[in-house]
């Protein structure tokens, strides 16, 4: 009897490193990869906006594609389902008879409820689901500390895991993949969602399109093509332009490239071409994202109350609907937030530094409900990633990891420091 395993593909959209995909080839004759698709996400779901917006979405769709076009070159393809995965993922497995169902472990509440529901169903029919970590640069199983001992302070942590942790090799592409004649793909468009396919703006740092194989060209372009990374601490505060930064955060939120693939390929430049600030900065980055995702599996909910992981607060939720309104439209009258707000609306994507300066703003200035931003971000970022997103705006609002109370930028001198001549804000606010 042949056995089959079905792989469950989530925000690991890639061949390469993905131990999800390595084990179920091992372990089984025949395998089917799927990636189920929830309508529900684009509901608007009371105050928390759409879950995904359009350039979001758009960036999924042609990652999804790209995953289903690399699978078909080794002999197998992806099924798109749509639905509920609590229904389609035991359906789509009673349908082949699949002995185990793979996935990537989740971090987040909702998602891990949903795993562990998923779980239940498939047991009824006498199928194993079997979870991996396949998003961390460091496996939660080697770092030096329990999760109920990880460090609050991400300083103490790094030091920690730094000095007495290493970083497990990359997983190498498979060769062949062994399927079931898998029908071609069909996406929906967004028509068929009842939605309106906007154009990203020509004003945008850069044109993102998903998929693994557009991350590995844009990884190879930052490191090896253009060696930009060896002034990458210098430049990562920039606002304009593809160069400033690695861009990587859609790829990696989607998982299109996997982190320990970003840490090996660093590795190799600085063997060819030498270490600096710059080459570790991106590593040290990679870890700040890291610790976000043990920390949201330490505190679970926490970090999506408005005490966050304090429990407690000196003030209560504010909601102001007109001030929230005119701040997502780049209309609060503050120049380089509203340069800001406008990228963010017209392209799915916004600077590291920007993203810090209009979310302090919004909590301190505008005095709103710090999870309205964080959900409005959500709704927004091509690179939306649940773990930093909310750990960030928790930070900024002061009841996150942090030492101190908060955050504050006094945006002027943002401004001034990181657009003295006004270049952003006059491409921004035209």
């Amino acid at each position: 009897m042949t056995k089959k395993g079905i792989v469950w593909f989530k925000t690991d959209l890639r061949l390469h490193d993905n131990e999800t995909l390595i084990r179920a080839i091992e372990e089984n004759d025949a395998i089917i990869p799927v990636y189920c698709f929830n309508p529900q996400d684009l509901n608007k779901l009371n105050d928390k906006g759409e879950n995904i917006g359009d350039f979001r979405l758009k960036f999924l769709f042609e990652s999804i594609a790209e995953l289903d076009e690399n699978l078909r070159k080794l002999g197998s393809g992806l099924i798109f389902l749509i639905g509920n995965p609590l229904e389609e993922i035991p359906k789509i497995a009673f349908k082949y008879g699949a002995r185990k169902v793979y996935a990537k472990r989740e971090v987040a509440i909702y998602e891990k409820q949903l795993d562990m529901q998923i779980e239940v169903e498939l047991w009824k029919q006498k199928c194993l689901f079997e979870p991996y970590s396949t998003s961390t640069l460091y496996h939660a199983t080697d770092l030096p500390f329990s999760l109920k001992d990880i460090p609050d302070v991400f300083t103490n942590f790094r030091k920690k895991v730094e000095k007495e942790t290493e970083i497990r090799a990359v997983f190498e592409t498979p060769k062949q993949i062994i399927s079931p004649t898998i029908p071609a793909i069909k996406i929906p468009t967004f028509k068929e969602l009842g939605r309106k396919e906007n154009q990203s703006d020509e004003r945008g740092v850069l044109s993102f399109l998903g998929g693994e194989n557009k991350a590995l060209e844009r990884l190879n372009y930052y490191l090896f093509e253009s060696q930009l990374i060896k002034n990458y601490k210098e430049t990562r505060n920039g606002l304009v332009g593809g160069d400033y930064s690695s861009k990587l955060s859609p790829w990696l939120a989607n998982g299109c490239v996997s982190a320990r693939k970003i840490y090996s390929e660093i590795k190799k430049f600085e063997a060819e071409f030498g270490a600096n600030e710059s080459t570790y900065w991106l590593i040290f980055e990679l870890i700040w994202r890291d610790y976000f995702r043990f920390i949201f599996k330490k505190h679970q909910h926490k970090l999506f109350t408005f005490n966050g992981i304090s429990g407690q607060s000196n003030t209560s939720p504010k909601v102001d609907l007109e001030k929230i309104e005119r701040w997502k439209l780049g209309k609060t009258g503050n120049d380089f937030i509203d340069a800001n707000m406008n990228e963010l609306r017209l392209t799915g994507f916004m600077s590291n530094r920007g993203r810090q300066n209009v979310a302090s703003y919004f909590i301190h200035e505008m005095q709103q409900d710090w999870r309205i931003g964080a959900r409005y971000f959500e709704e927004q970022l091509i690179d939306y990633d649940a773990s930093s997103n909310w750990g960030n705006w928790a930070y900024l609002a002061g009841v996150g990891n942090d030492p101190g109370s908060g955050r504050q930028f006094n945006i002027e001198k943002q401004a001034k420091d990181y657009d003295a001549s006004k270049v952003y804000r006059n491409l921004w606010l035209t």
